[in-house]
């Protein structure tokens, strides 16, 4: 894919950057990445979609190559930031209809901007986003307020989780099939190792989001989420594995049951389903947003 670099040095005091095409007229898709992955992670879903739609990338904090930044400003925050960074560099596209596309715990920071600025976009698909259910983020905040859940199990096996490698090829070879990686498509898993790693000083590669930042949004949780997600008017379509986090599932449901504006689809696969079949899921995400590629947003 051509795409172009940008950068925002955000009202957080540190630098968001990603990566956008050039404008040509097309639809924009806005995108928000998983959590520990970067934008260009999804390279091959993403260049699928390129024959109909403009890409911006937005890489969230301590993520592809945006700042670090201190600690994680949370994910209300995040939301905000992101919705800042498109409002200052995206108007290089004119005015063409823009769509939001998120995966994980970008599909719930692409929720929060749907809520937050309802005529921002013209529609949305969010892939197997962490619709944690209530009664779940009430034991979060219980936990929180114990000091427990910064201790959670996923958060703990990240901070462990090895961060560096000799060469890119060695760090191919120890992900290929393994963990959160097993079932991805090489074309994708190569995207991450290209794209989520950067060259170090002593000549290997080390993962650009580090560890401790990825346990830091593992160990939090989206403030007030389900009354954002009630005040969504904007079309969304939530794409989700069918082999998916069984709490993952349960909130899409609630959230479909519970929105006349939001429709559901379950596509074969995990939690990442997109990197097992990037096919199947670009041409999914094309016939939702392709039903009214021309609307403004707002509509």
């Amino acid at each position: 894919m051509q795409l172009q670099a940008w950068y925002h040095s955000c009202s957080a005091g540190f630098t968001l950057r990603g990566e956008h095409s050039l404008p040509s007229g097309k639809p924009v898709l806005h995108f928000v990445h998983g959590n520990g992955y970067c934008g260009r992670t999804y390279e091959p879903m993403l260049a699928r979609l390129t024959p109909h739609f403009d890409l911006f990338l937005s890489d969230i904090q301590g993520h592809g190559d945006s700042d670090h930044g201190g600690r994680f400003h949370g994910w209300n925050r995040t939301a905000a930031l992101c919705l800042e960074a498109w409002r200052a560099r995206g108007t290089l596209f004119g005015d063409v209809p823009v769509f939001a596309v998120g995966h994980s715990f970008g599909g719930v920071i692409t929720s929060l901007m749907l809520a937050k600025a309802p005529d921002q976009f013209s529609r949305a698909v969010l892939l197997d986003p962490v619709l944690f259910p209530p009664a779940m983020i009430g034991l979060m905040a219980l936990s929180d307020v114990v000091g427990l859940y910064s201790r959670n199990t996923l958060a703990r096996r990240t901070r462990q989780r090895r961060h560096h490698w000799p060469d890119r090829q060695s760090a191919f070879t120890s992900l290929h099939e393994r963990g959160m990686f097993k079932g991805w498509k090489e074309e994708a898993l190569w995207s991450y190792v290209n794209h989520a790693l950067r060259n170090t000083p002593e000549g290997g590669v080390e993962l650009k989001c580090r560890p401790a930042r990825e346990a830091e949004i593992f160990s939090s949780y989206p403030r007030r989420l389900w009354s954002s997600l009630a005040r969504i008017t904007t079309s969304t379509h939530v794409l989700r594995g069918d082999k998916t986090y069984p709490f993952a599932a349960k909130g899409i449901t609630r959230w479909r049951d519970s929105n006349p504006v939001v429709s559901e689809q379950v596509m074969p696969g995990g939690h990442c389903f997109m990197q097992e079949d990037p096919a199947r899921s670009a041409e999914a995400i094309c016939a939702f947003l392709s039903k009214d590629a021309q609307r403004q947003p707002g509509g």
